[in-house]
């Protein structure tokens, strides 16, 4: 079986730690216990996201007044290495040096005209007081939107169209490696009036990344892992449902509103557009079950072959006896 998995943020960070090398070695560590289990017997494709790390980058940047701020495309290509190889190094652990692993500098193409350029969504970096966001916001002209109770630098987040590597990425699984590629939605990149590549000012989102990346390479099941269980209706309130199933065109259209833009909306989305062009299942799920969503055993199944959408009261398994179509 050939696996794309893409890992949240929370695989590398989670919300409230600091970003030490620390913390975010010892996510990743857990992380692989989990992808060990499916690169053994299966062709695995591995993405993550970056926006904490590429934040980050930013900031320390912005504090060395002696040269100009390093664009943004510059600062993904250093977190996809980066990133890569924490999980490069604890993969490898895991398996016990059983399978070749390789990283992979991905570059994405954009369209230059996206009118995500005009519109800023994409969060990035550590969270901000409203005056601490009003400084930078002056300062430096970041743009902040709300997250929580705090605010966030938001960026542009243009849509994938083409991956610059795709076909090193099928030599390296026909090879039989375990393949770290496209991180952070890739590195953003679109063509000059010549068709020349320029990197370009955005970070694209890894969900609709990896799901572009997963319909390229043919794979039998796209997995986005994140840090709940499933999509739910009612996500937050005293009785939540997990989306235990859905068609793509059902849960768009009768629960679209319930997905927060910035979280699961993105995860729904691509999962949706991975299923009506394949016609093969996409997961939505926690990194602990990642093995089960490979398998379509576990967290939120989307599929053609799924009539409505089938809910389950939360924290009830898959298979409930008391999950509901509708």
């Amino acid at each position: 079986m050939r696996a794309v998995v893409a890992l949240g943020g929370n695989a590398l960070l989670r919300r409230g730690e600091a970003m030490t090398i620390e913390n975010q070695r010892a996510n990743v560590a857990v992380a692989c216990e989990h992808l060990a289990a499916v690169a053994r017997g299966n062709e695995l494709v591995i993405c993550h996201g970056n926006g904490p790390q590429i934040g980050l980058l930013a900031l320390e940047g912005a504090a060395y007044t002696p040269v100009p701020v390093y664009p943004l495309d510059v600062l993904g290509a250093e977190t996809q290495g980066m990133v890569g190889y924490l999980i490069e190094q604890e993969l490898s652990n895991e398996l016990r040096f059983s399978q070749p692993l390789a990283t992979l500098l991905t570059m994405i193409e954009v369209d230059a005209a996206d009118p995500a350029f005009a519109d800023p969504t994409k969060p990035i970096g550590p969270l901000y007081g409203p005056a601490e966001a009003a400084a930078l916001e002056r300062d430096r002209g970041w743009d902040f939107r709300p997250d929580g109770d705090r605010l966030r630098r938001v960026v542009p987040s243009p849509a994938p169209r083409r991956i610059i590597e795709d076909a090193q990425i099928r030599l390296l699984l026909d090879a039989g490696c375990v393949v770290i590629c496209a991180g952070g939605g890739g590195i953003p990149t679109a063509r000059g009036d010549d068709g020349r590549l320029l990197g370009v000012e955005a970070v694209i989102d890894k969900d609709h990344a990896s799901g572009l990346l997963a319909r390229e390479v043919h794979a039998d099941v796209f997995v986005m892992a994140t840090d709940t269980p499933a999509a739910y209706v009612g996500f937050g309130s005293d009785s939540p449902l997990a989306i235990t199933a859905a068609h793509p065109d059902a849960i768009l259209e009768q629960h679209g509103s319930e997905f927060a833009a910035g979280s699961m909306r993105p995860k729904v989305e691509a999962a949706c557009n991975f299923a009506r062009a394949t016609g093969r299942a996409a997961m939505i799920g926690q990194l602990a079950d990642i093995d089960a969503l490979v398998a379509g055993t576990a967290g939120t199944r989307i599929s053609v072959d799924v009539d409505g959408v089938v809910t389950a009261p939360a924290g009830s398994s898959p298979t409930s006896p008391t999950s509901k179509e509708h």
